[in-house]
């Protein structure tokens, strides 16, 4: 199966500009914890997470109208709609993040997370195990 089976197509973004504000409405909207951030030709450049406003942004004392820029992930990986879903999995396990765009010819045409996998009973099992891996912390924990 293929990740285009299985991704969100119906997805909205935020460009660099857009302030972290915006990004915080835009996500309660839609009830999601993740924005990607593109530019004018809808090519991802970075990804802003709920998590990324709380420790950049909020603990920081920042402000609020700060551009996301400033807060975004810009080191973002990726996969195609033509990925594999045990690839992706293993792509999110590897890499510890339990989102991922889904880019073709340079432009975002959907959002692959892990609950896409969870609710497919097929890949539970592929499912677990990259939230397993996802989990793992990253430093000691004191």
């Amino acid at each position: 199966m293929k990740v285009r089976e299985v991704m969100t197509s119906d997805i909205s973004t935020v460009t660099e500009n857009s302030s972290i504000k915006d990004a915080a409405s835009q996500m309660k909207s839609l009830n999601v914890g993740v924005m990607p951030v593109c530019n004018n030709s809808n090519k991802p450049i970075g990804i802003v997470t709920d998590r990324d406003i709380v420790i950049r942004n909020v603990s920081e004392g920042s402000d609020i109208n700060t551009p996301v820029s400033n807060i975004m992930s810009k080191n973002i990986v990726s996969v195609t709609p033509d990925t594999d879903i045990h690839e992706a999995a293993k792509i999110m396990a590897q890499n510890q993040i339990r989102r991922l765009p889904v880019v073709e010819n340079n432009s975002i045409v959907g959002m692959l997370s892990i609950g896409d996998l969870a609710v497919r009973n097929i890949y539970t099992n592929e499912a677990g195990a990259a939230l397993s891996n996802i989990s793992q912390p990253s430093k000691p924990m004191m």
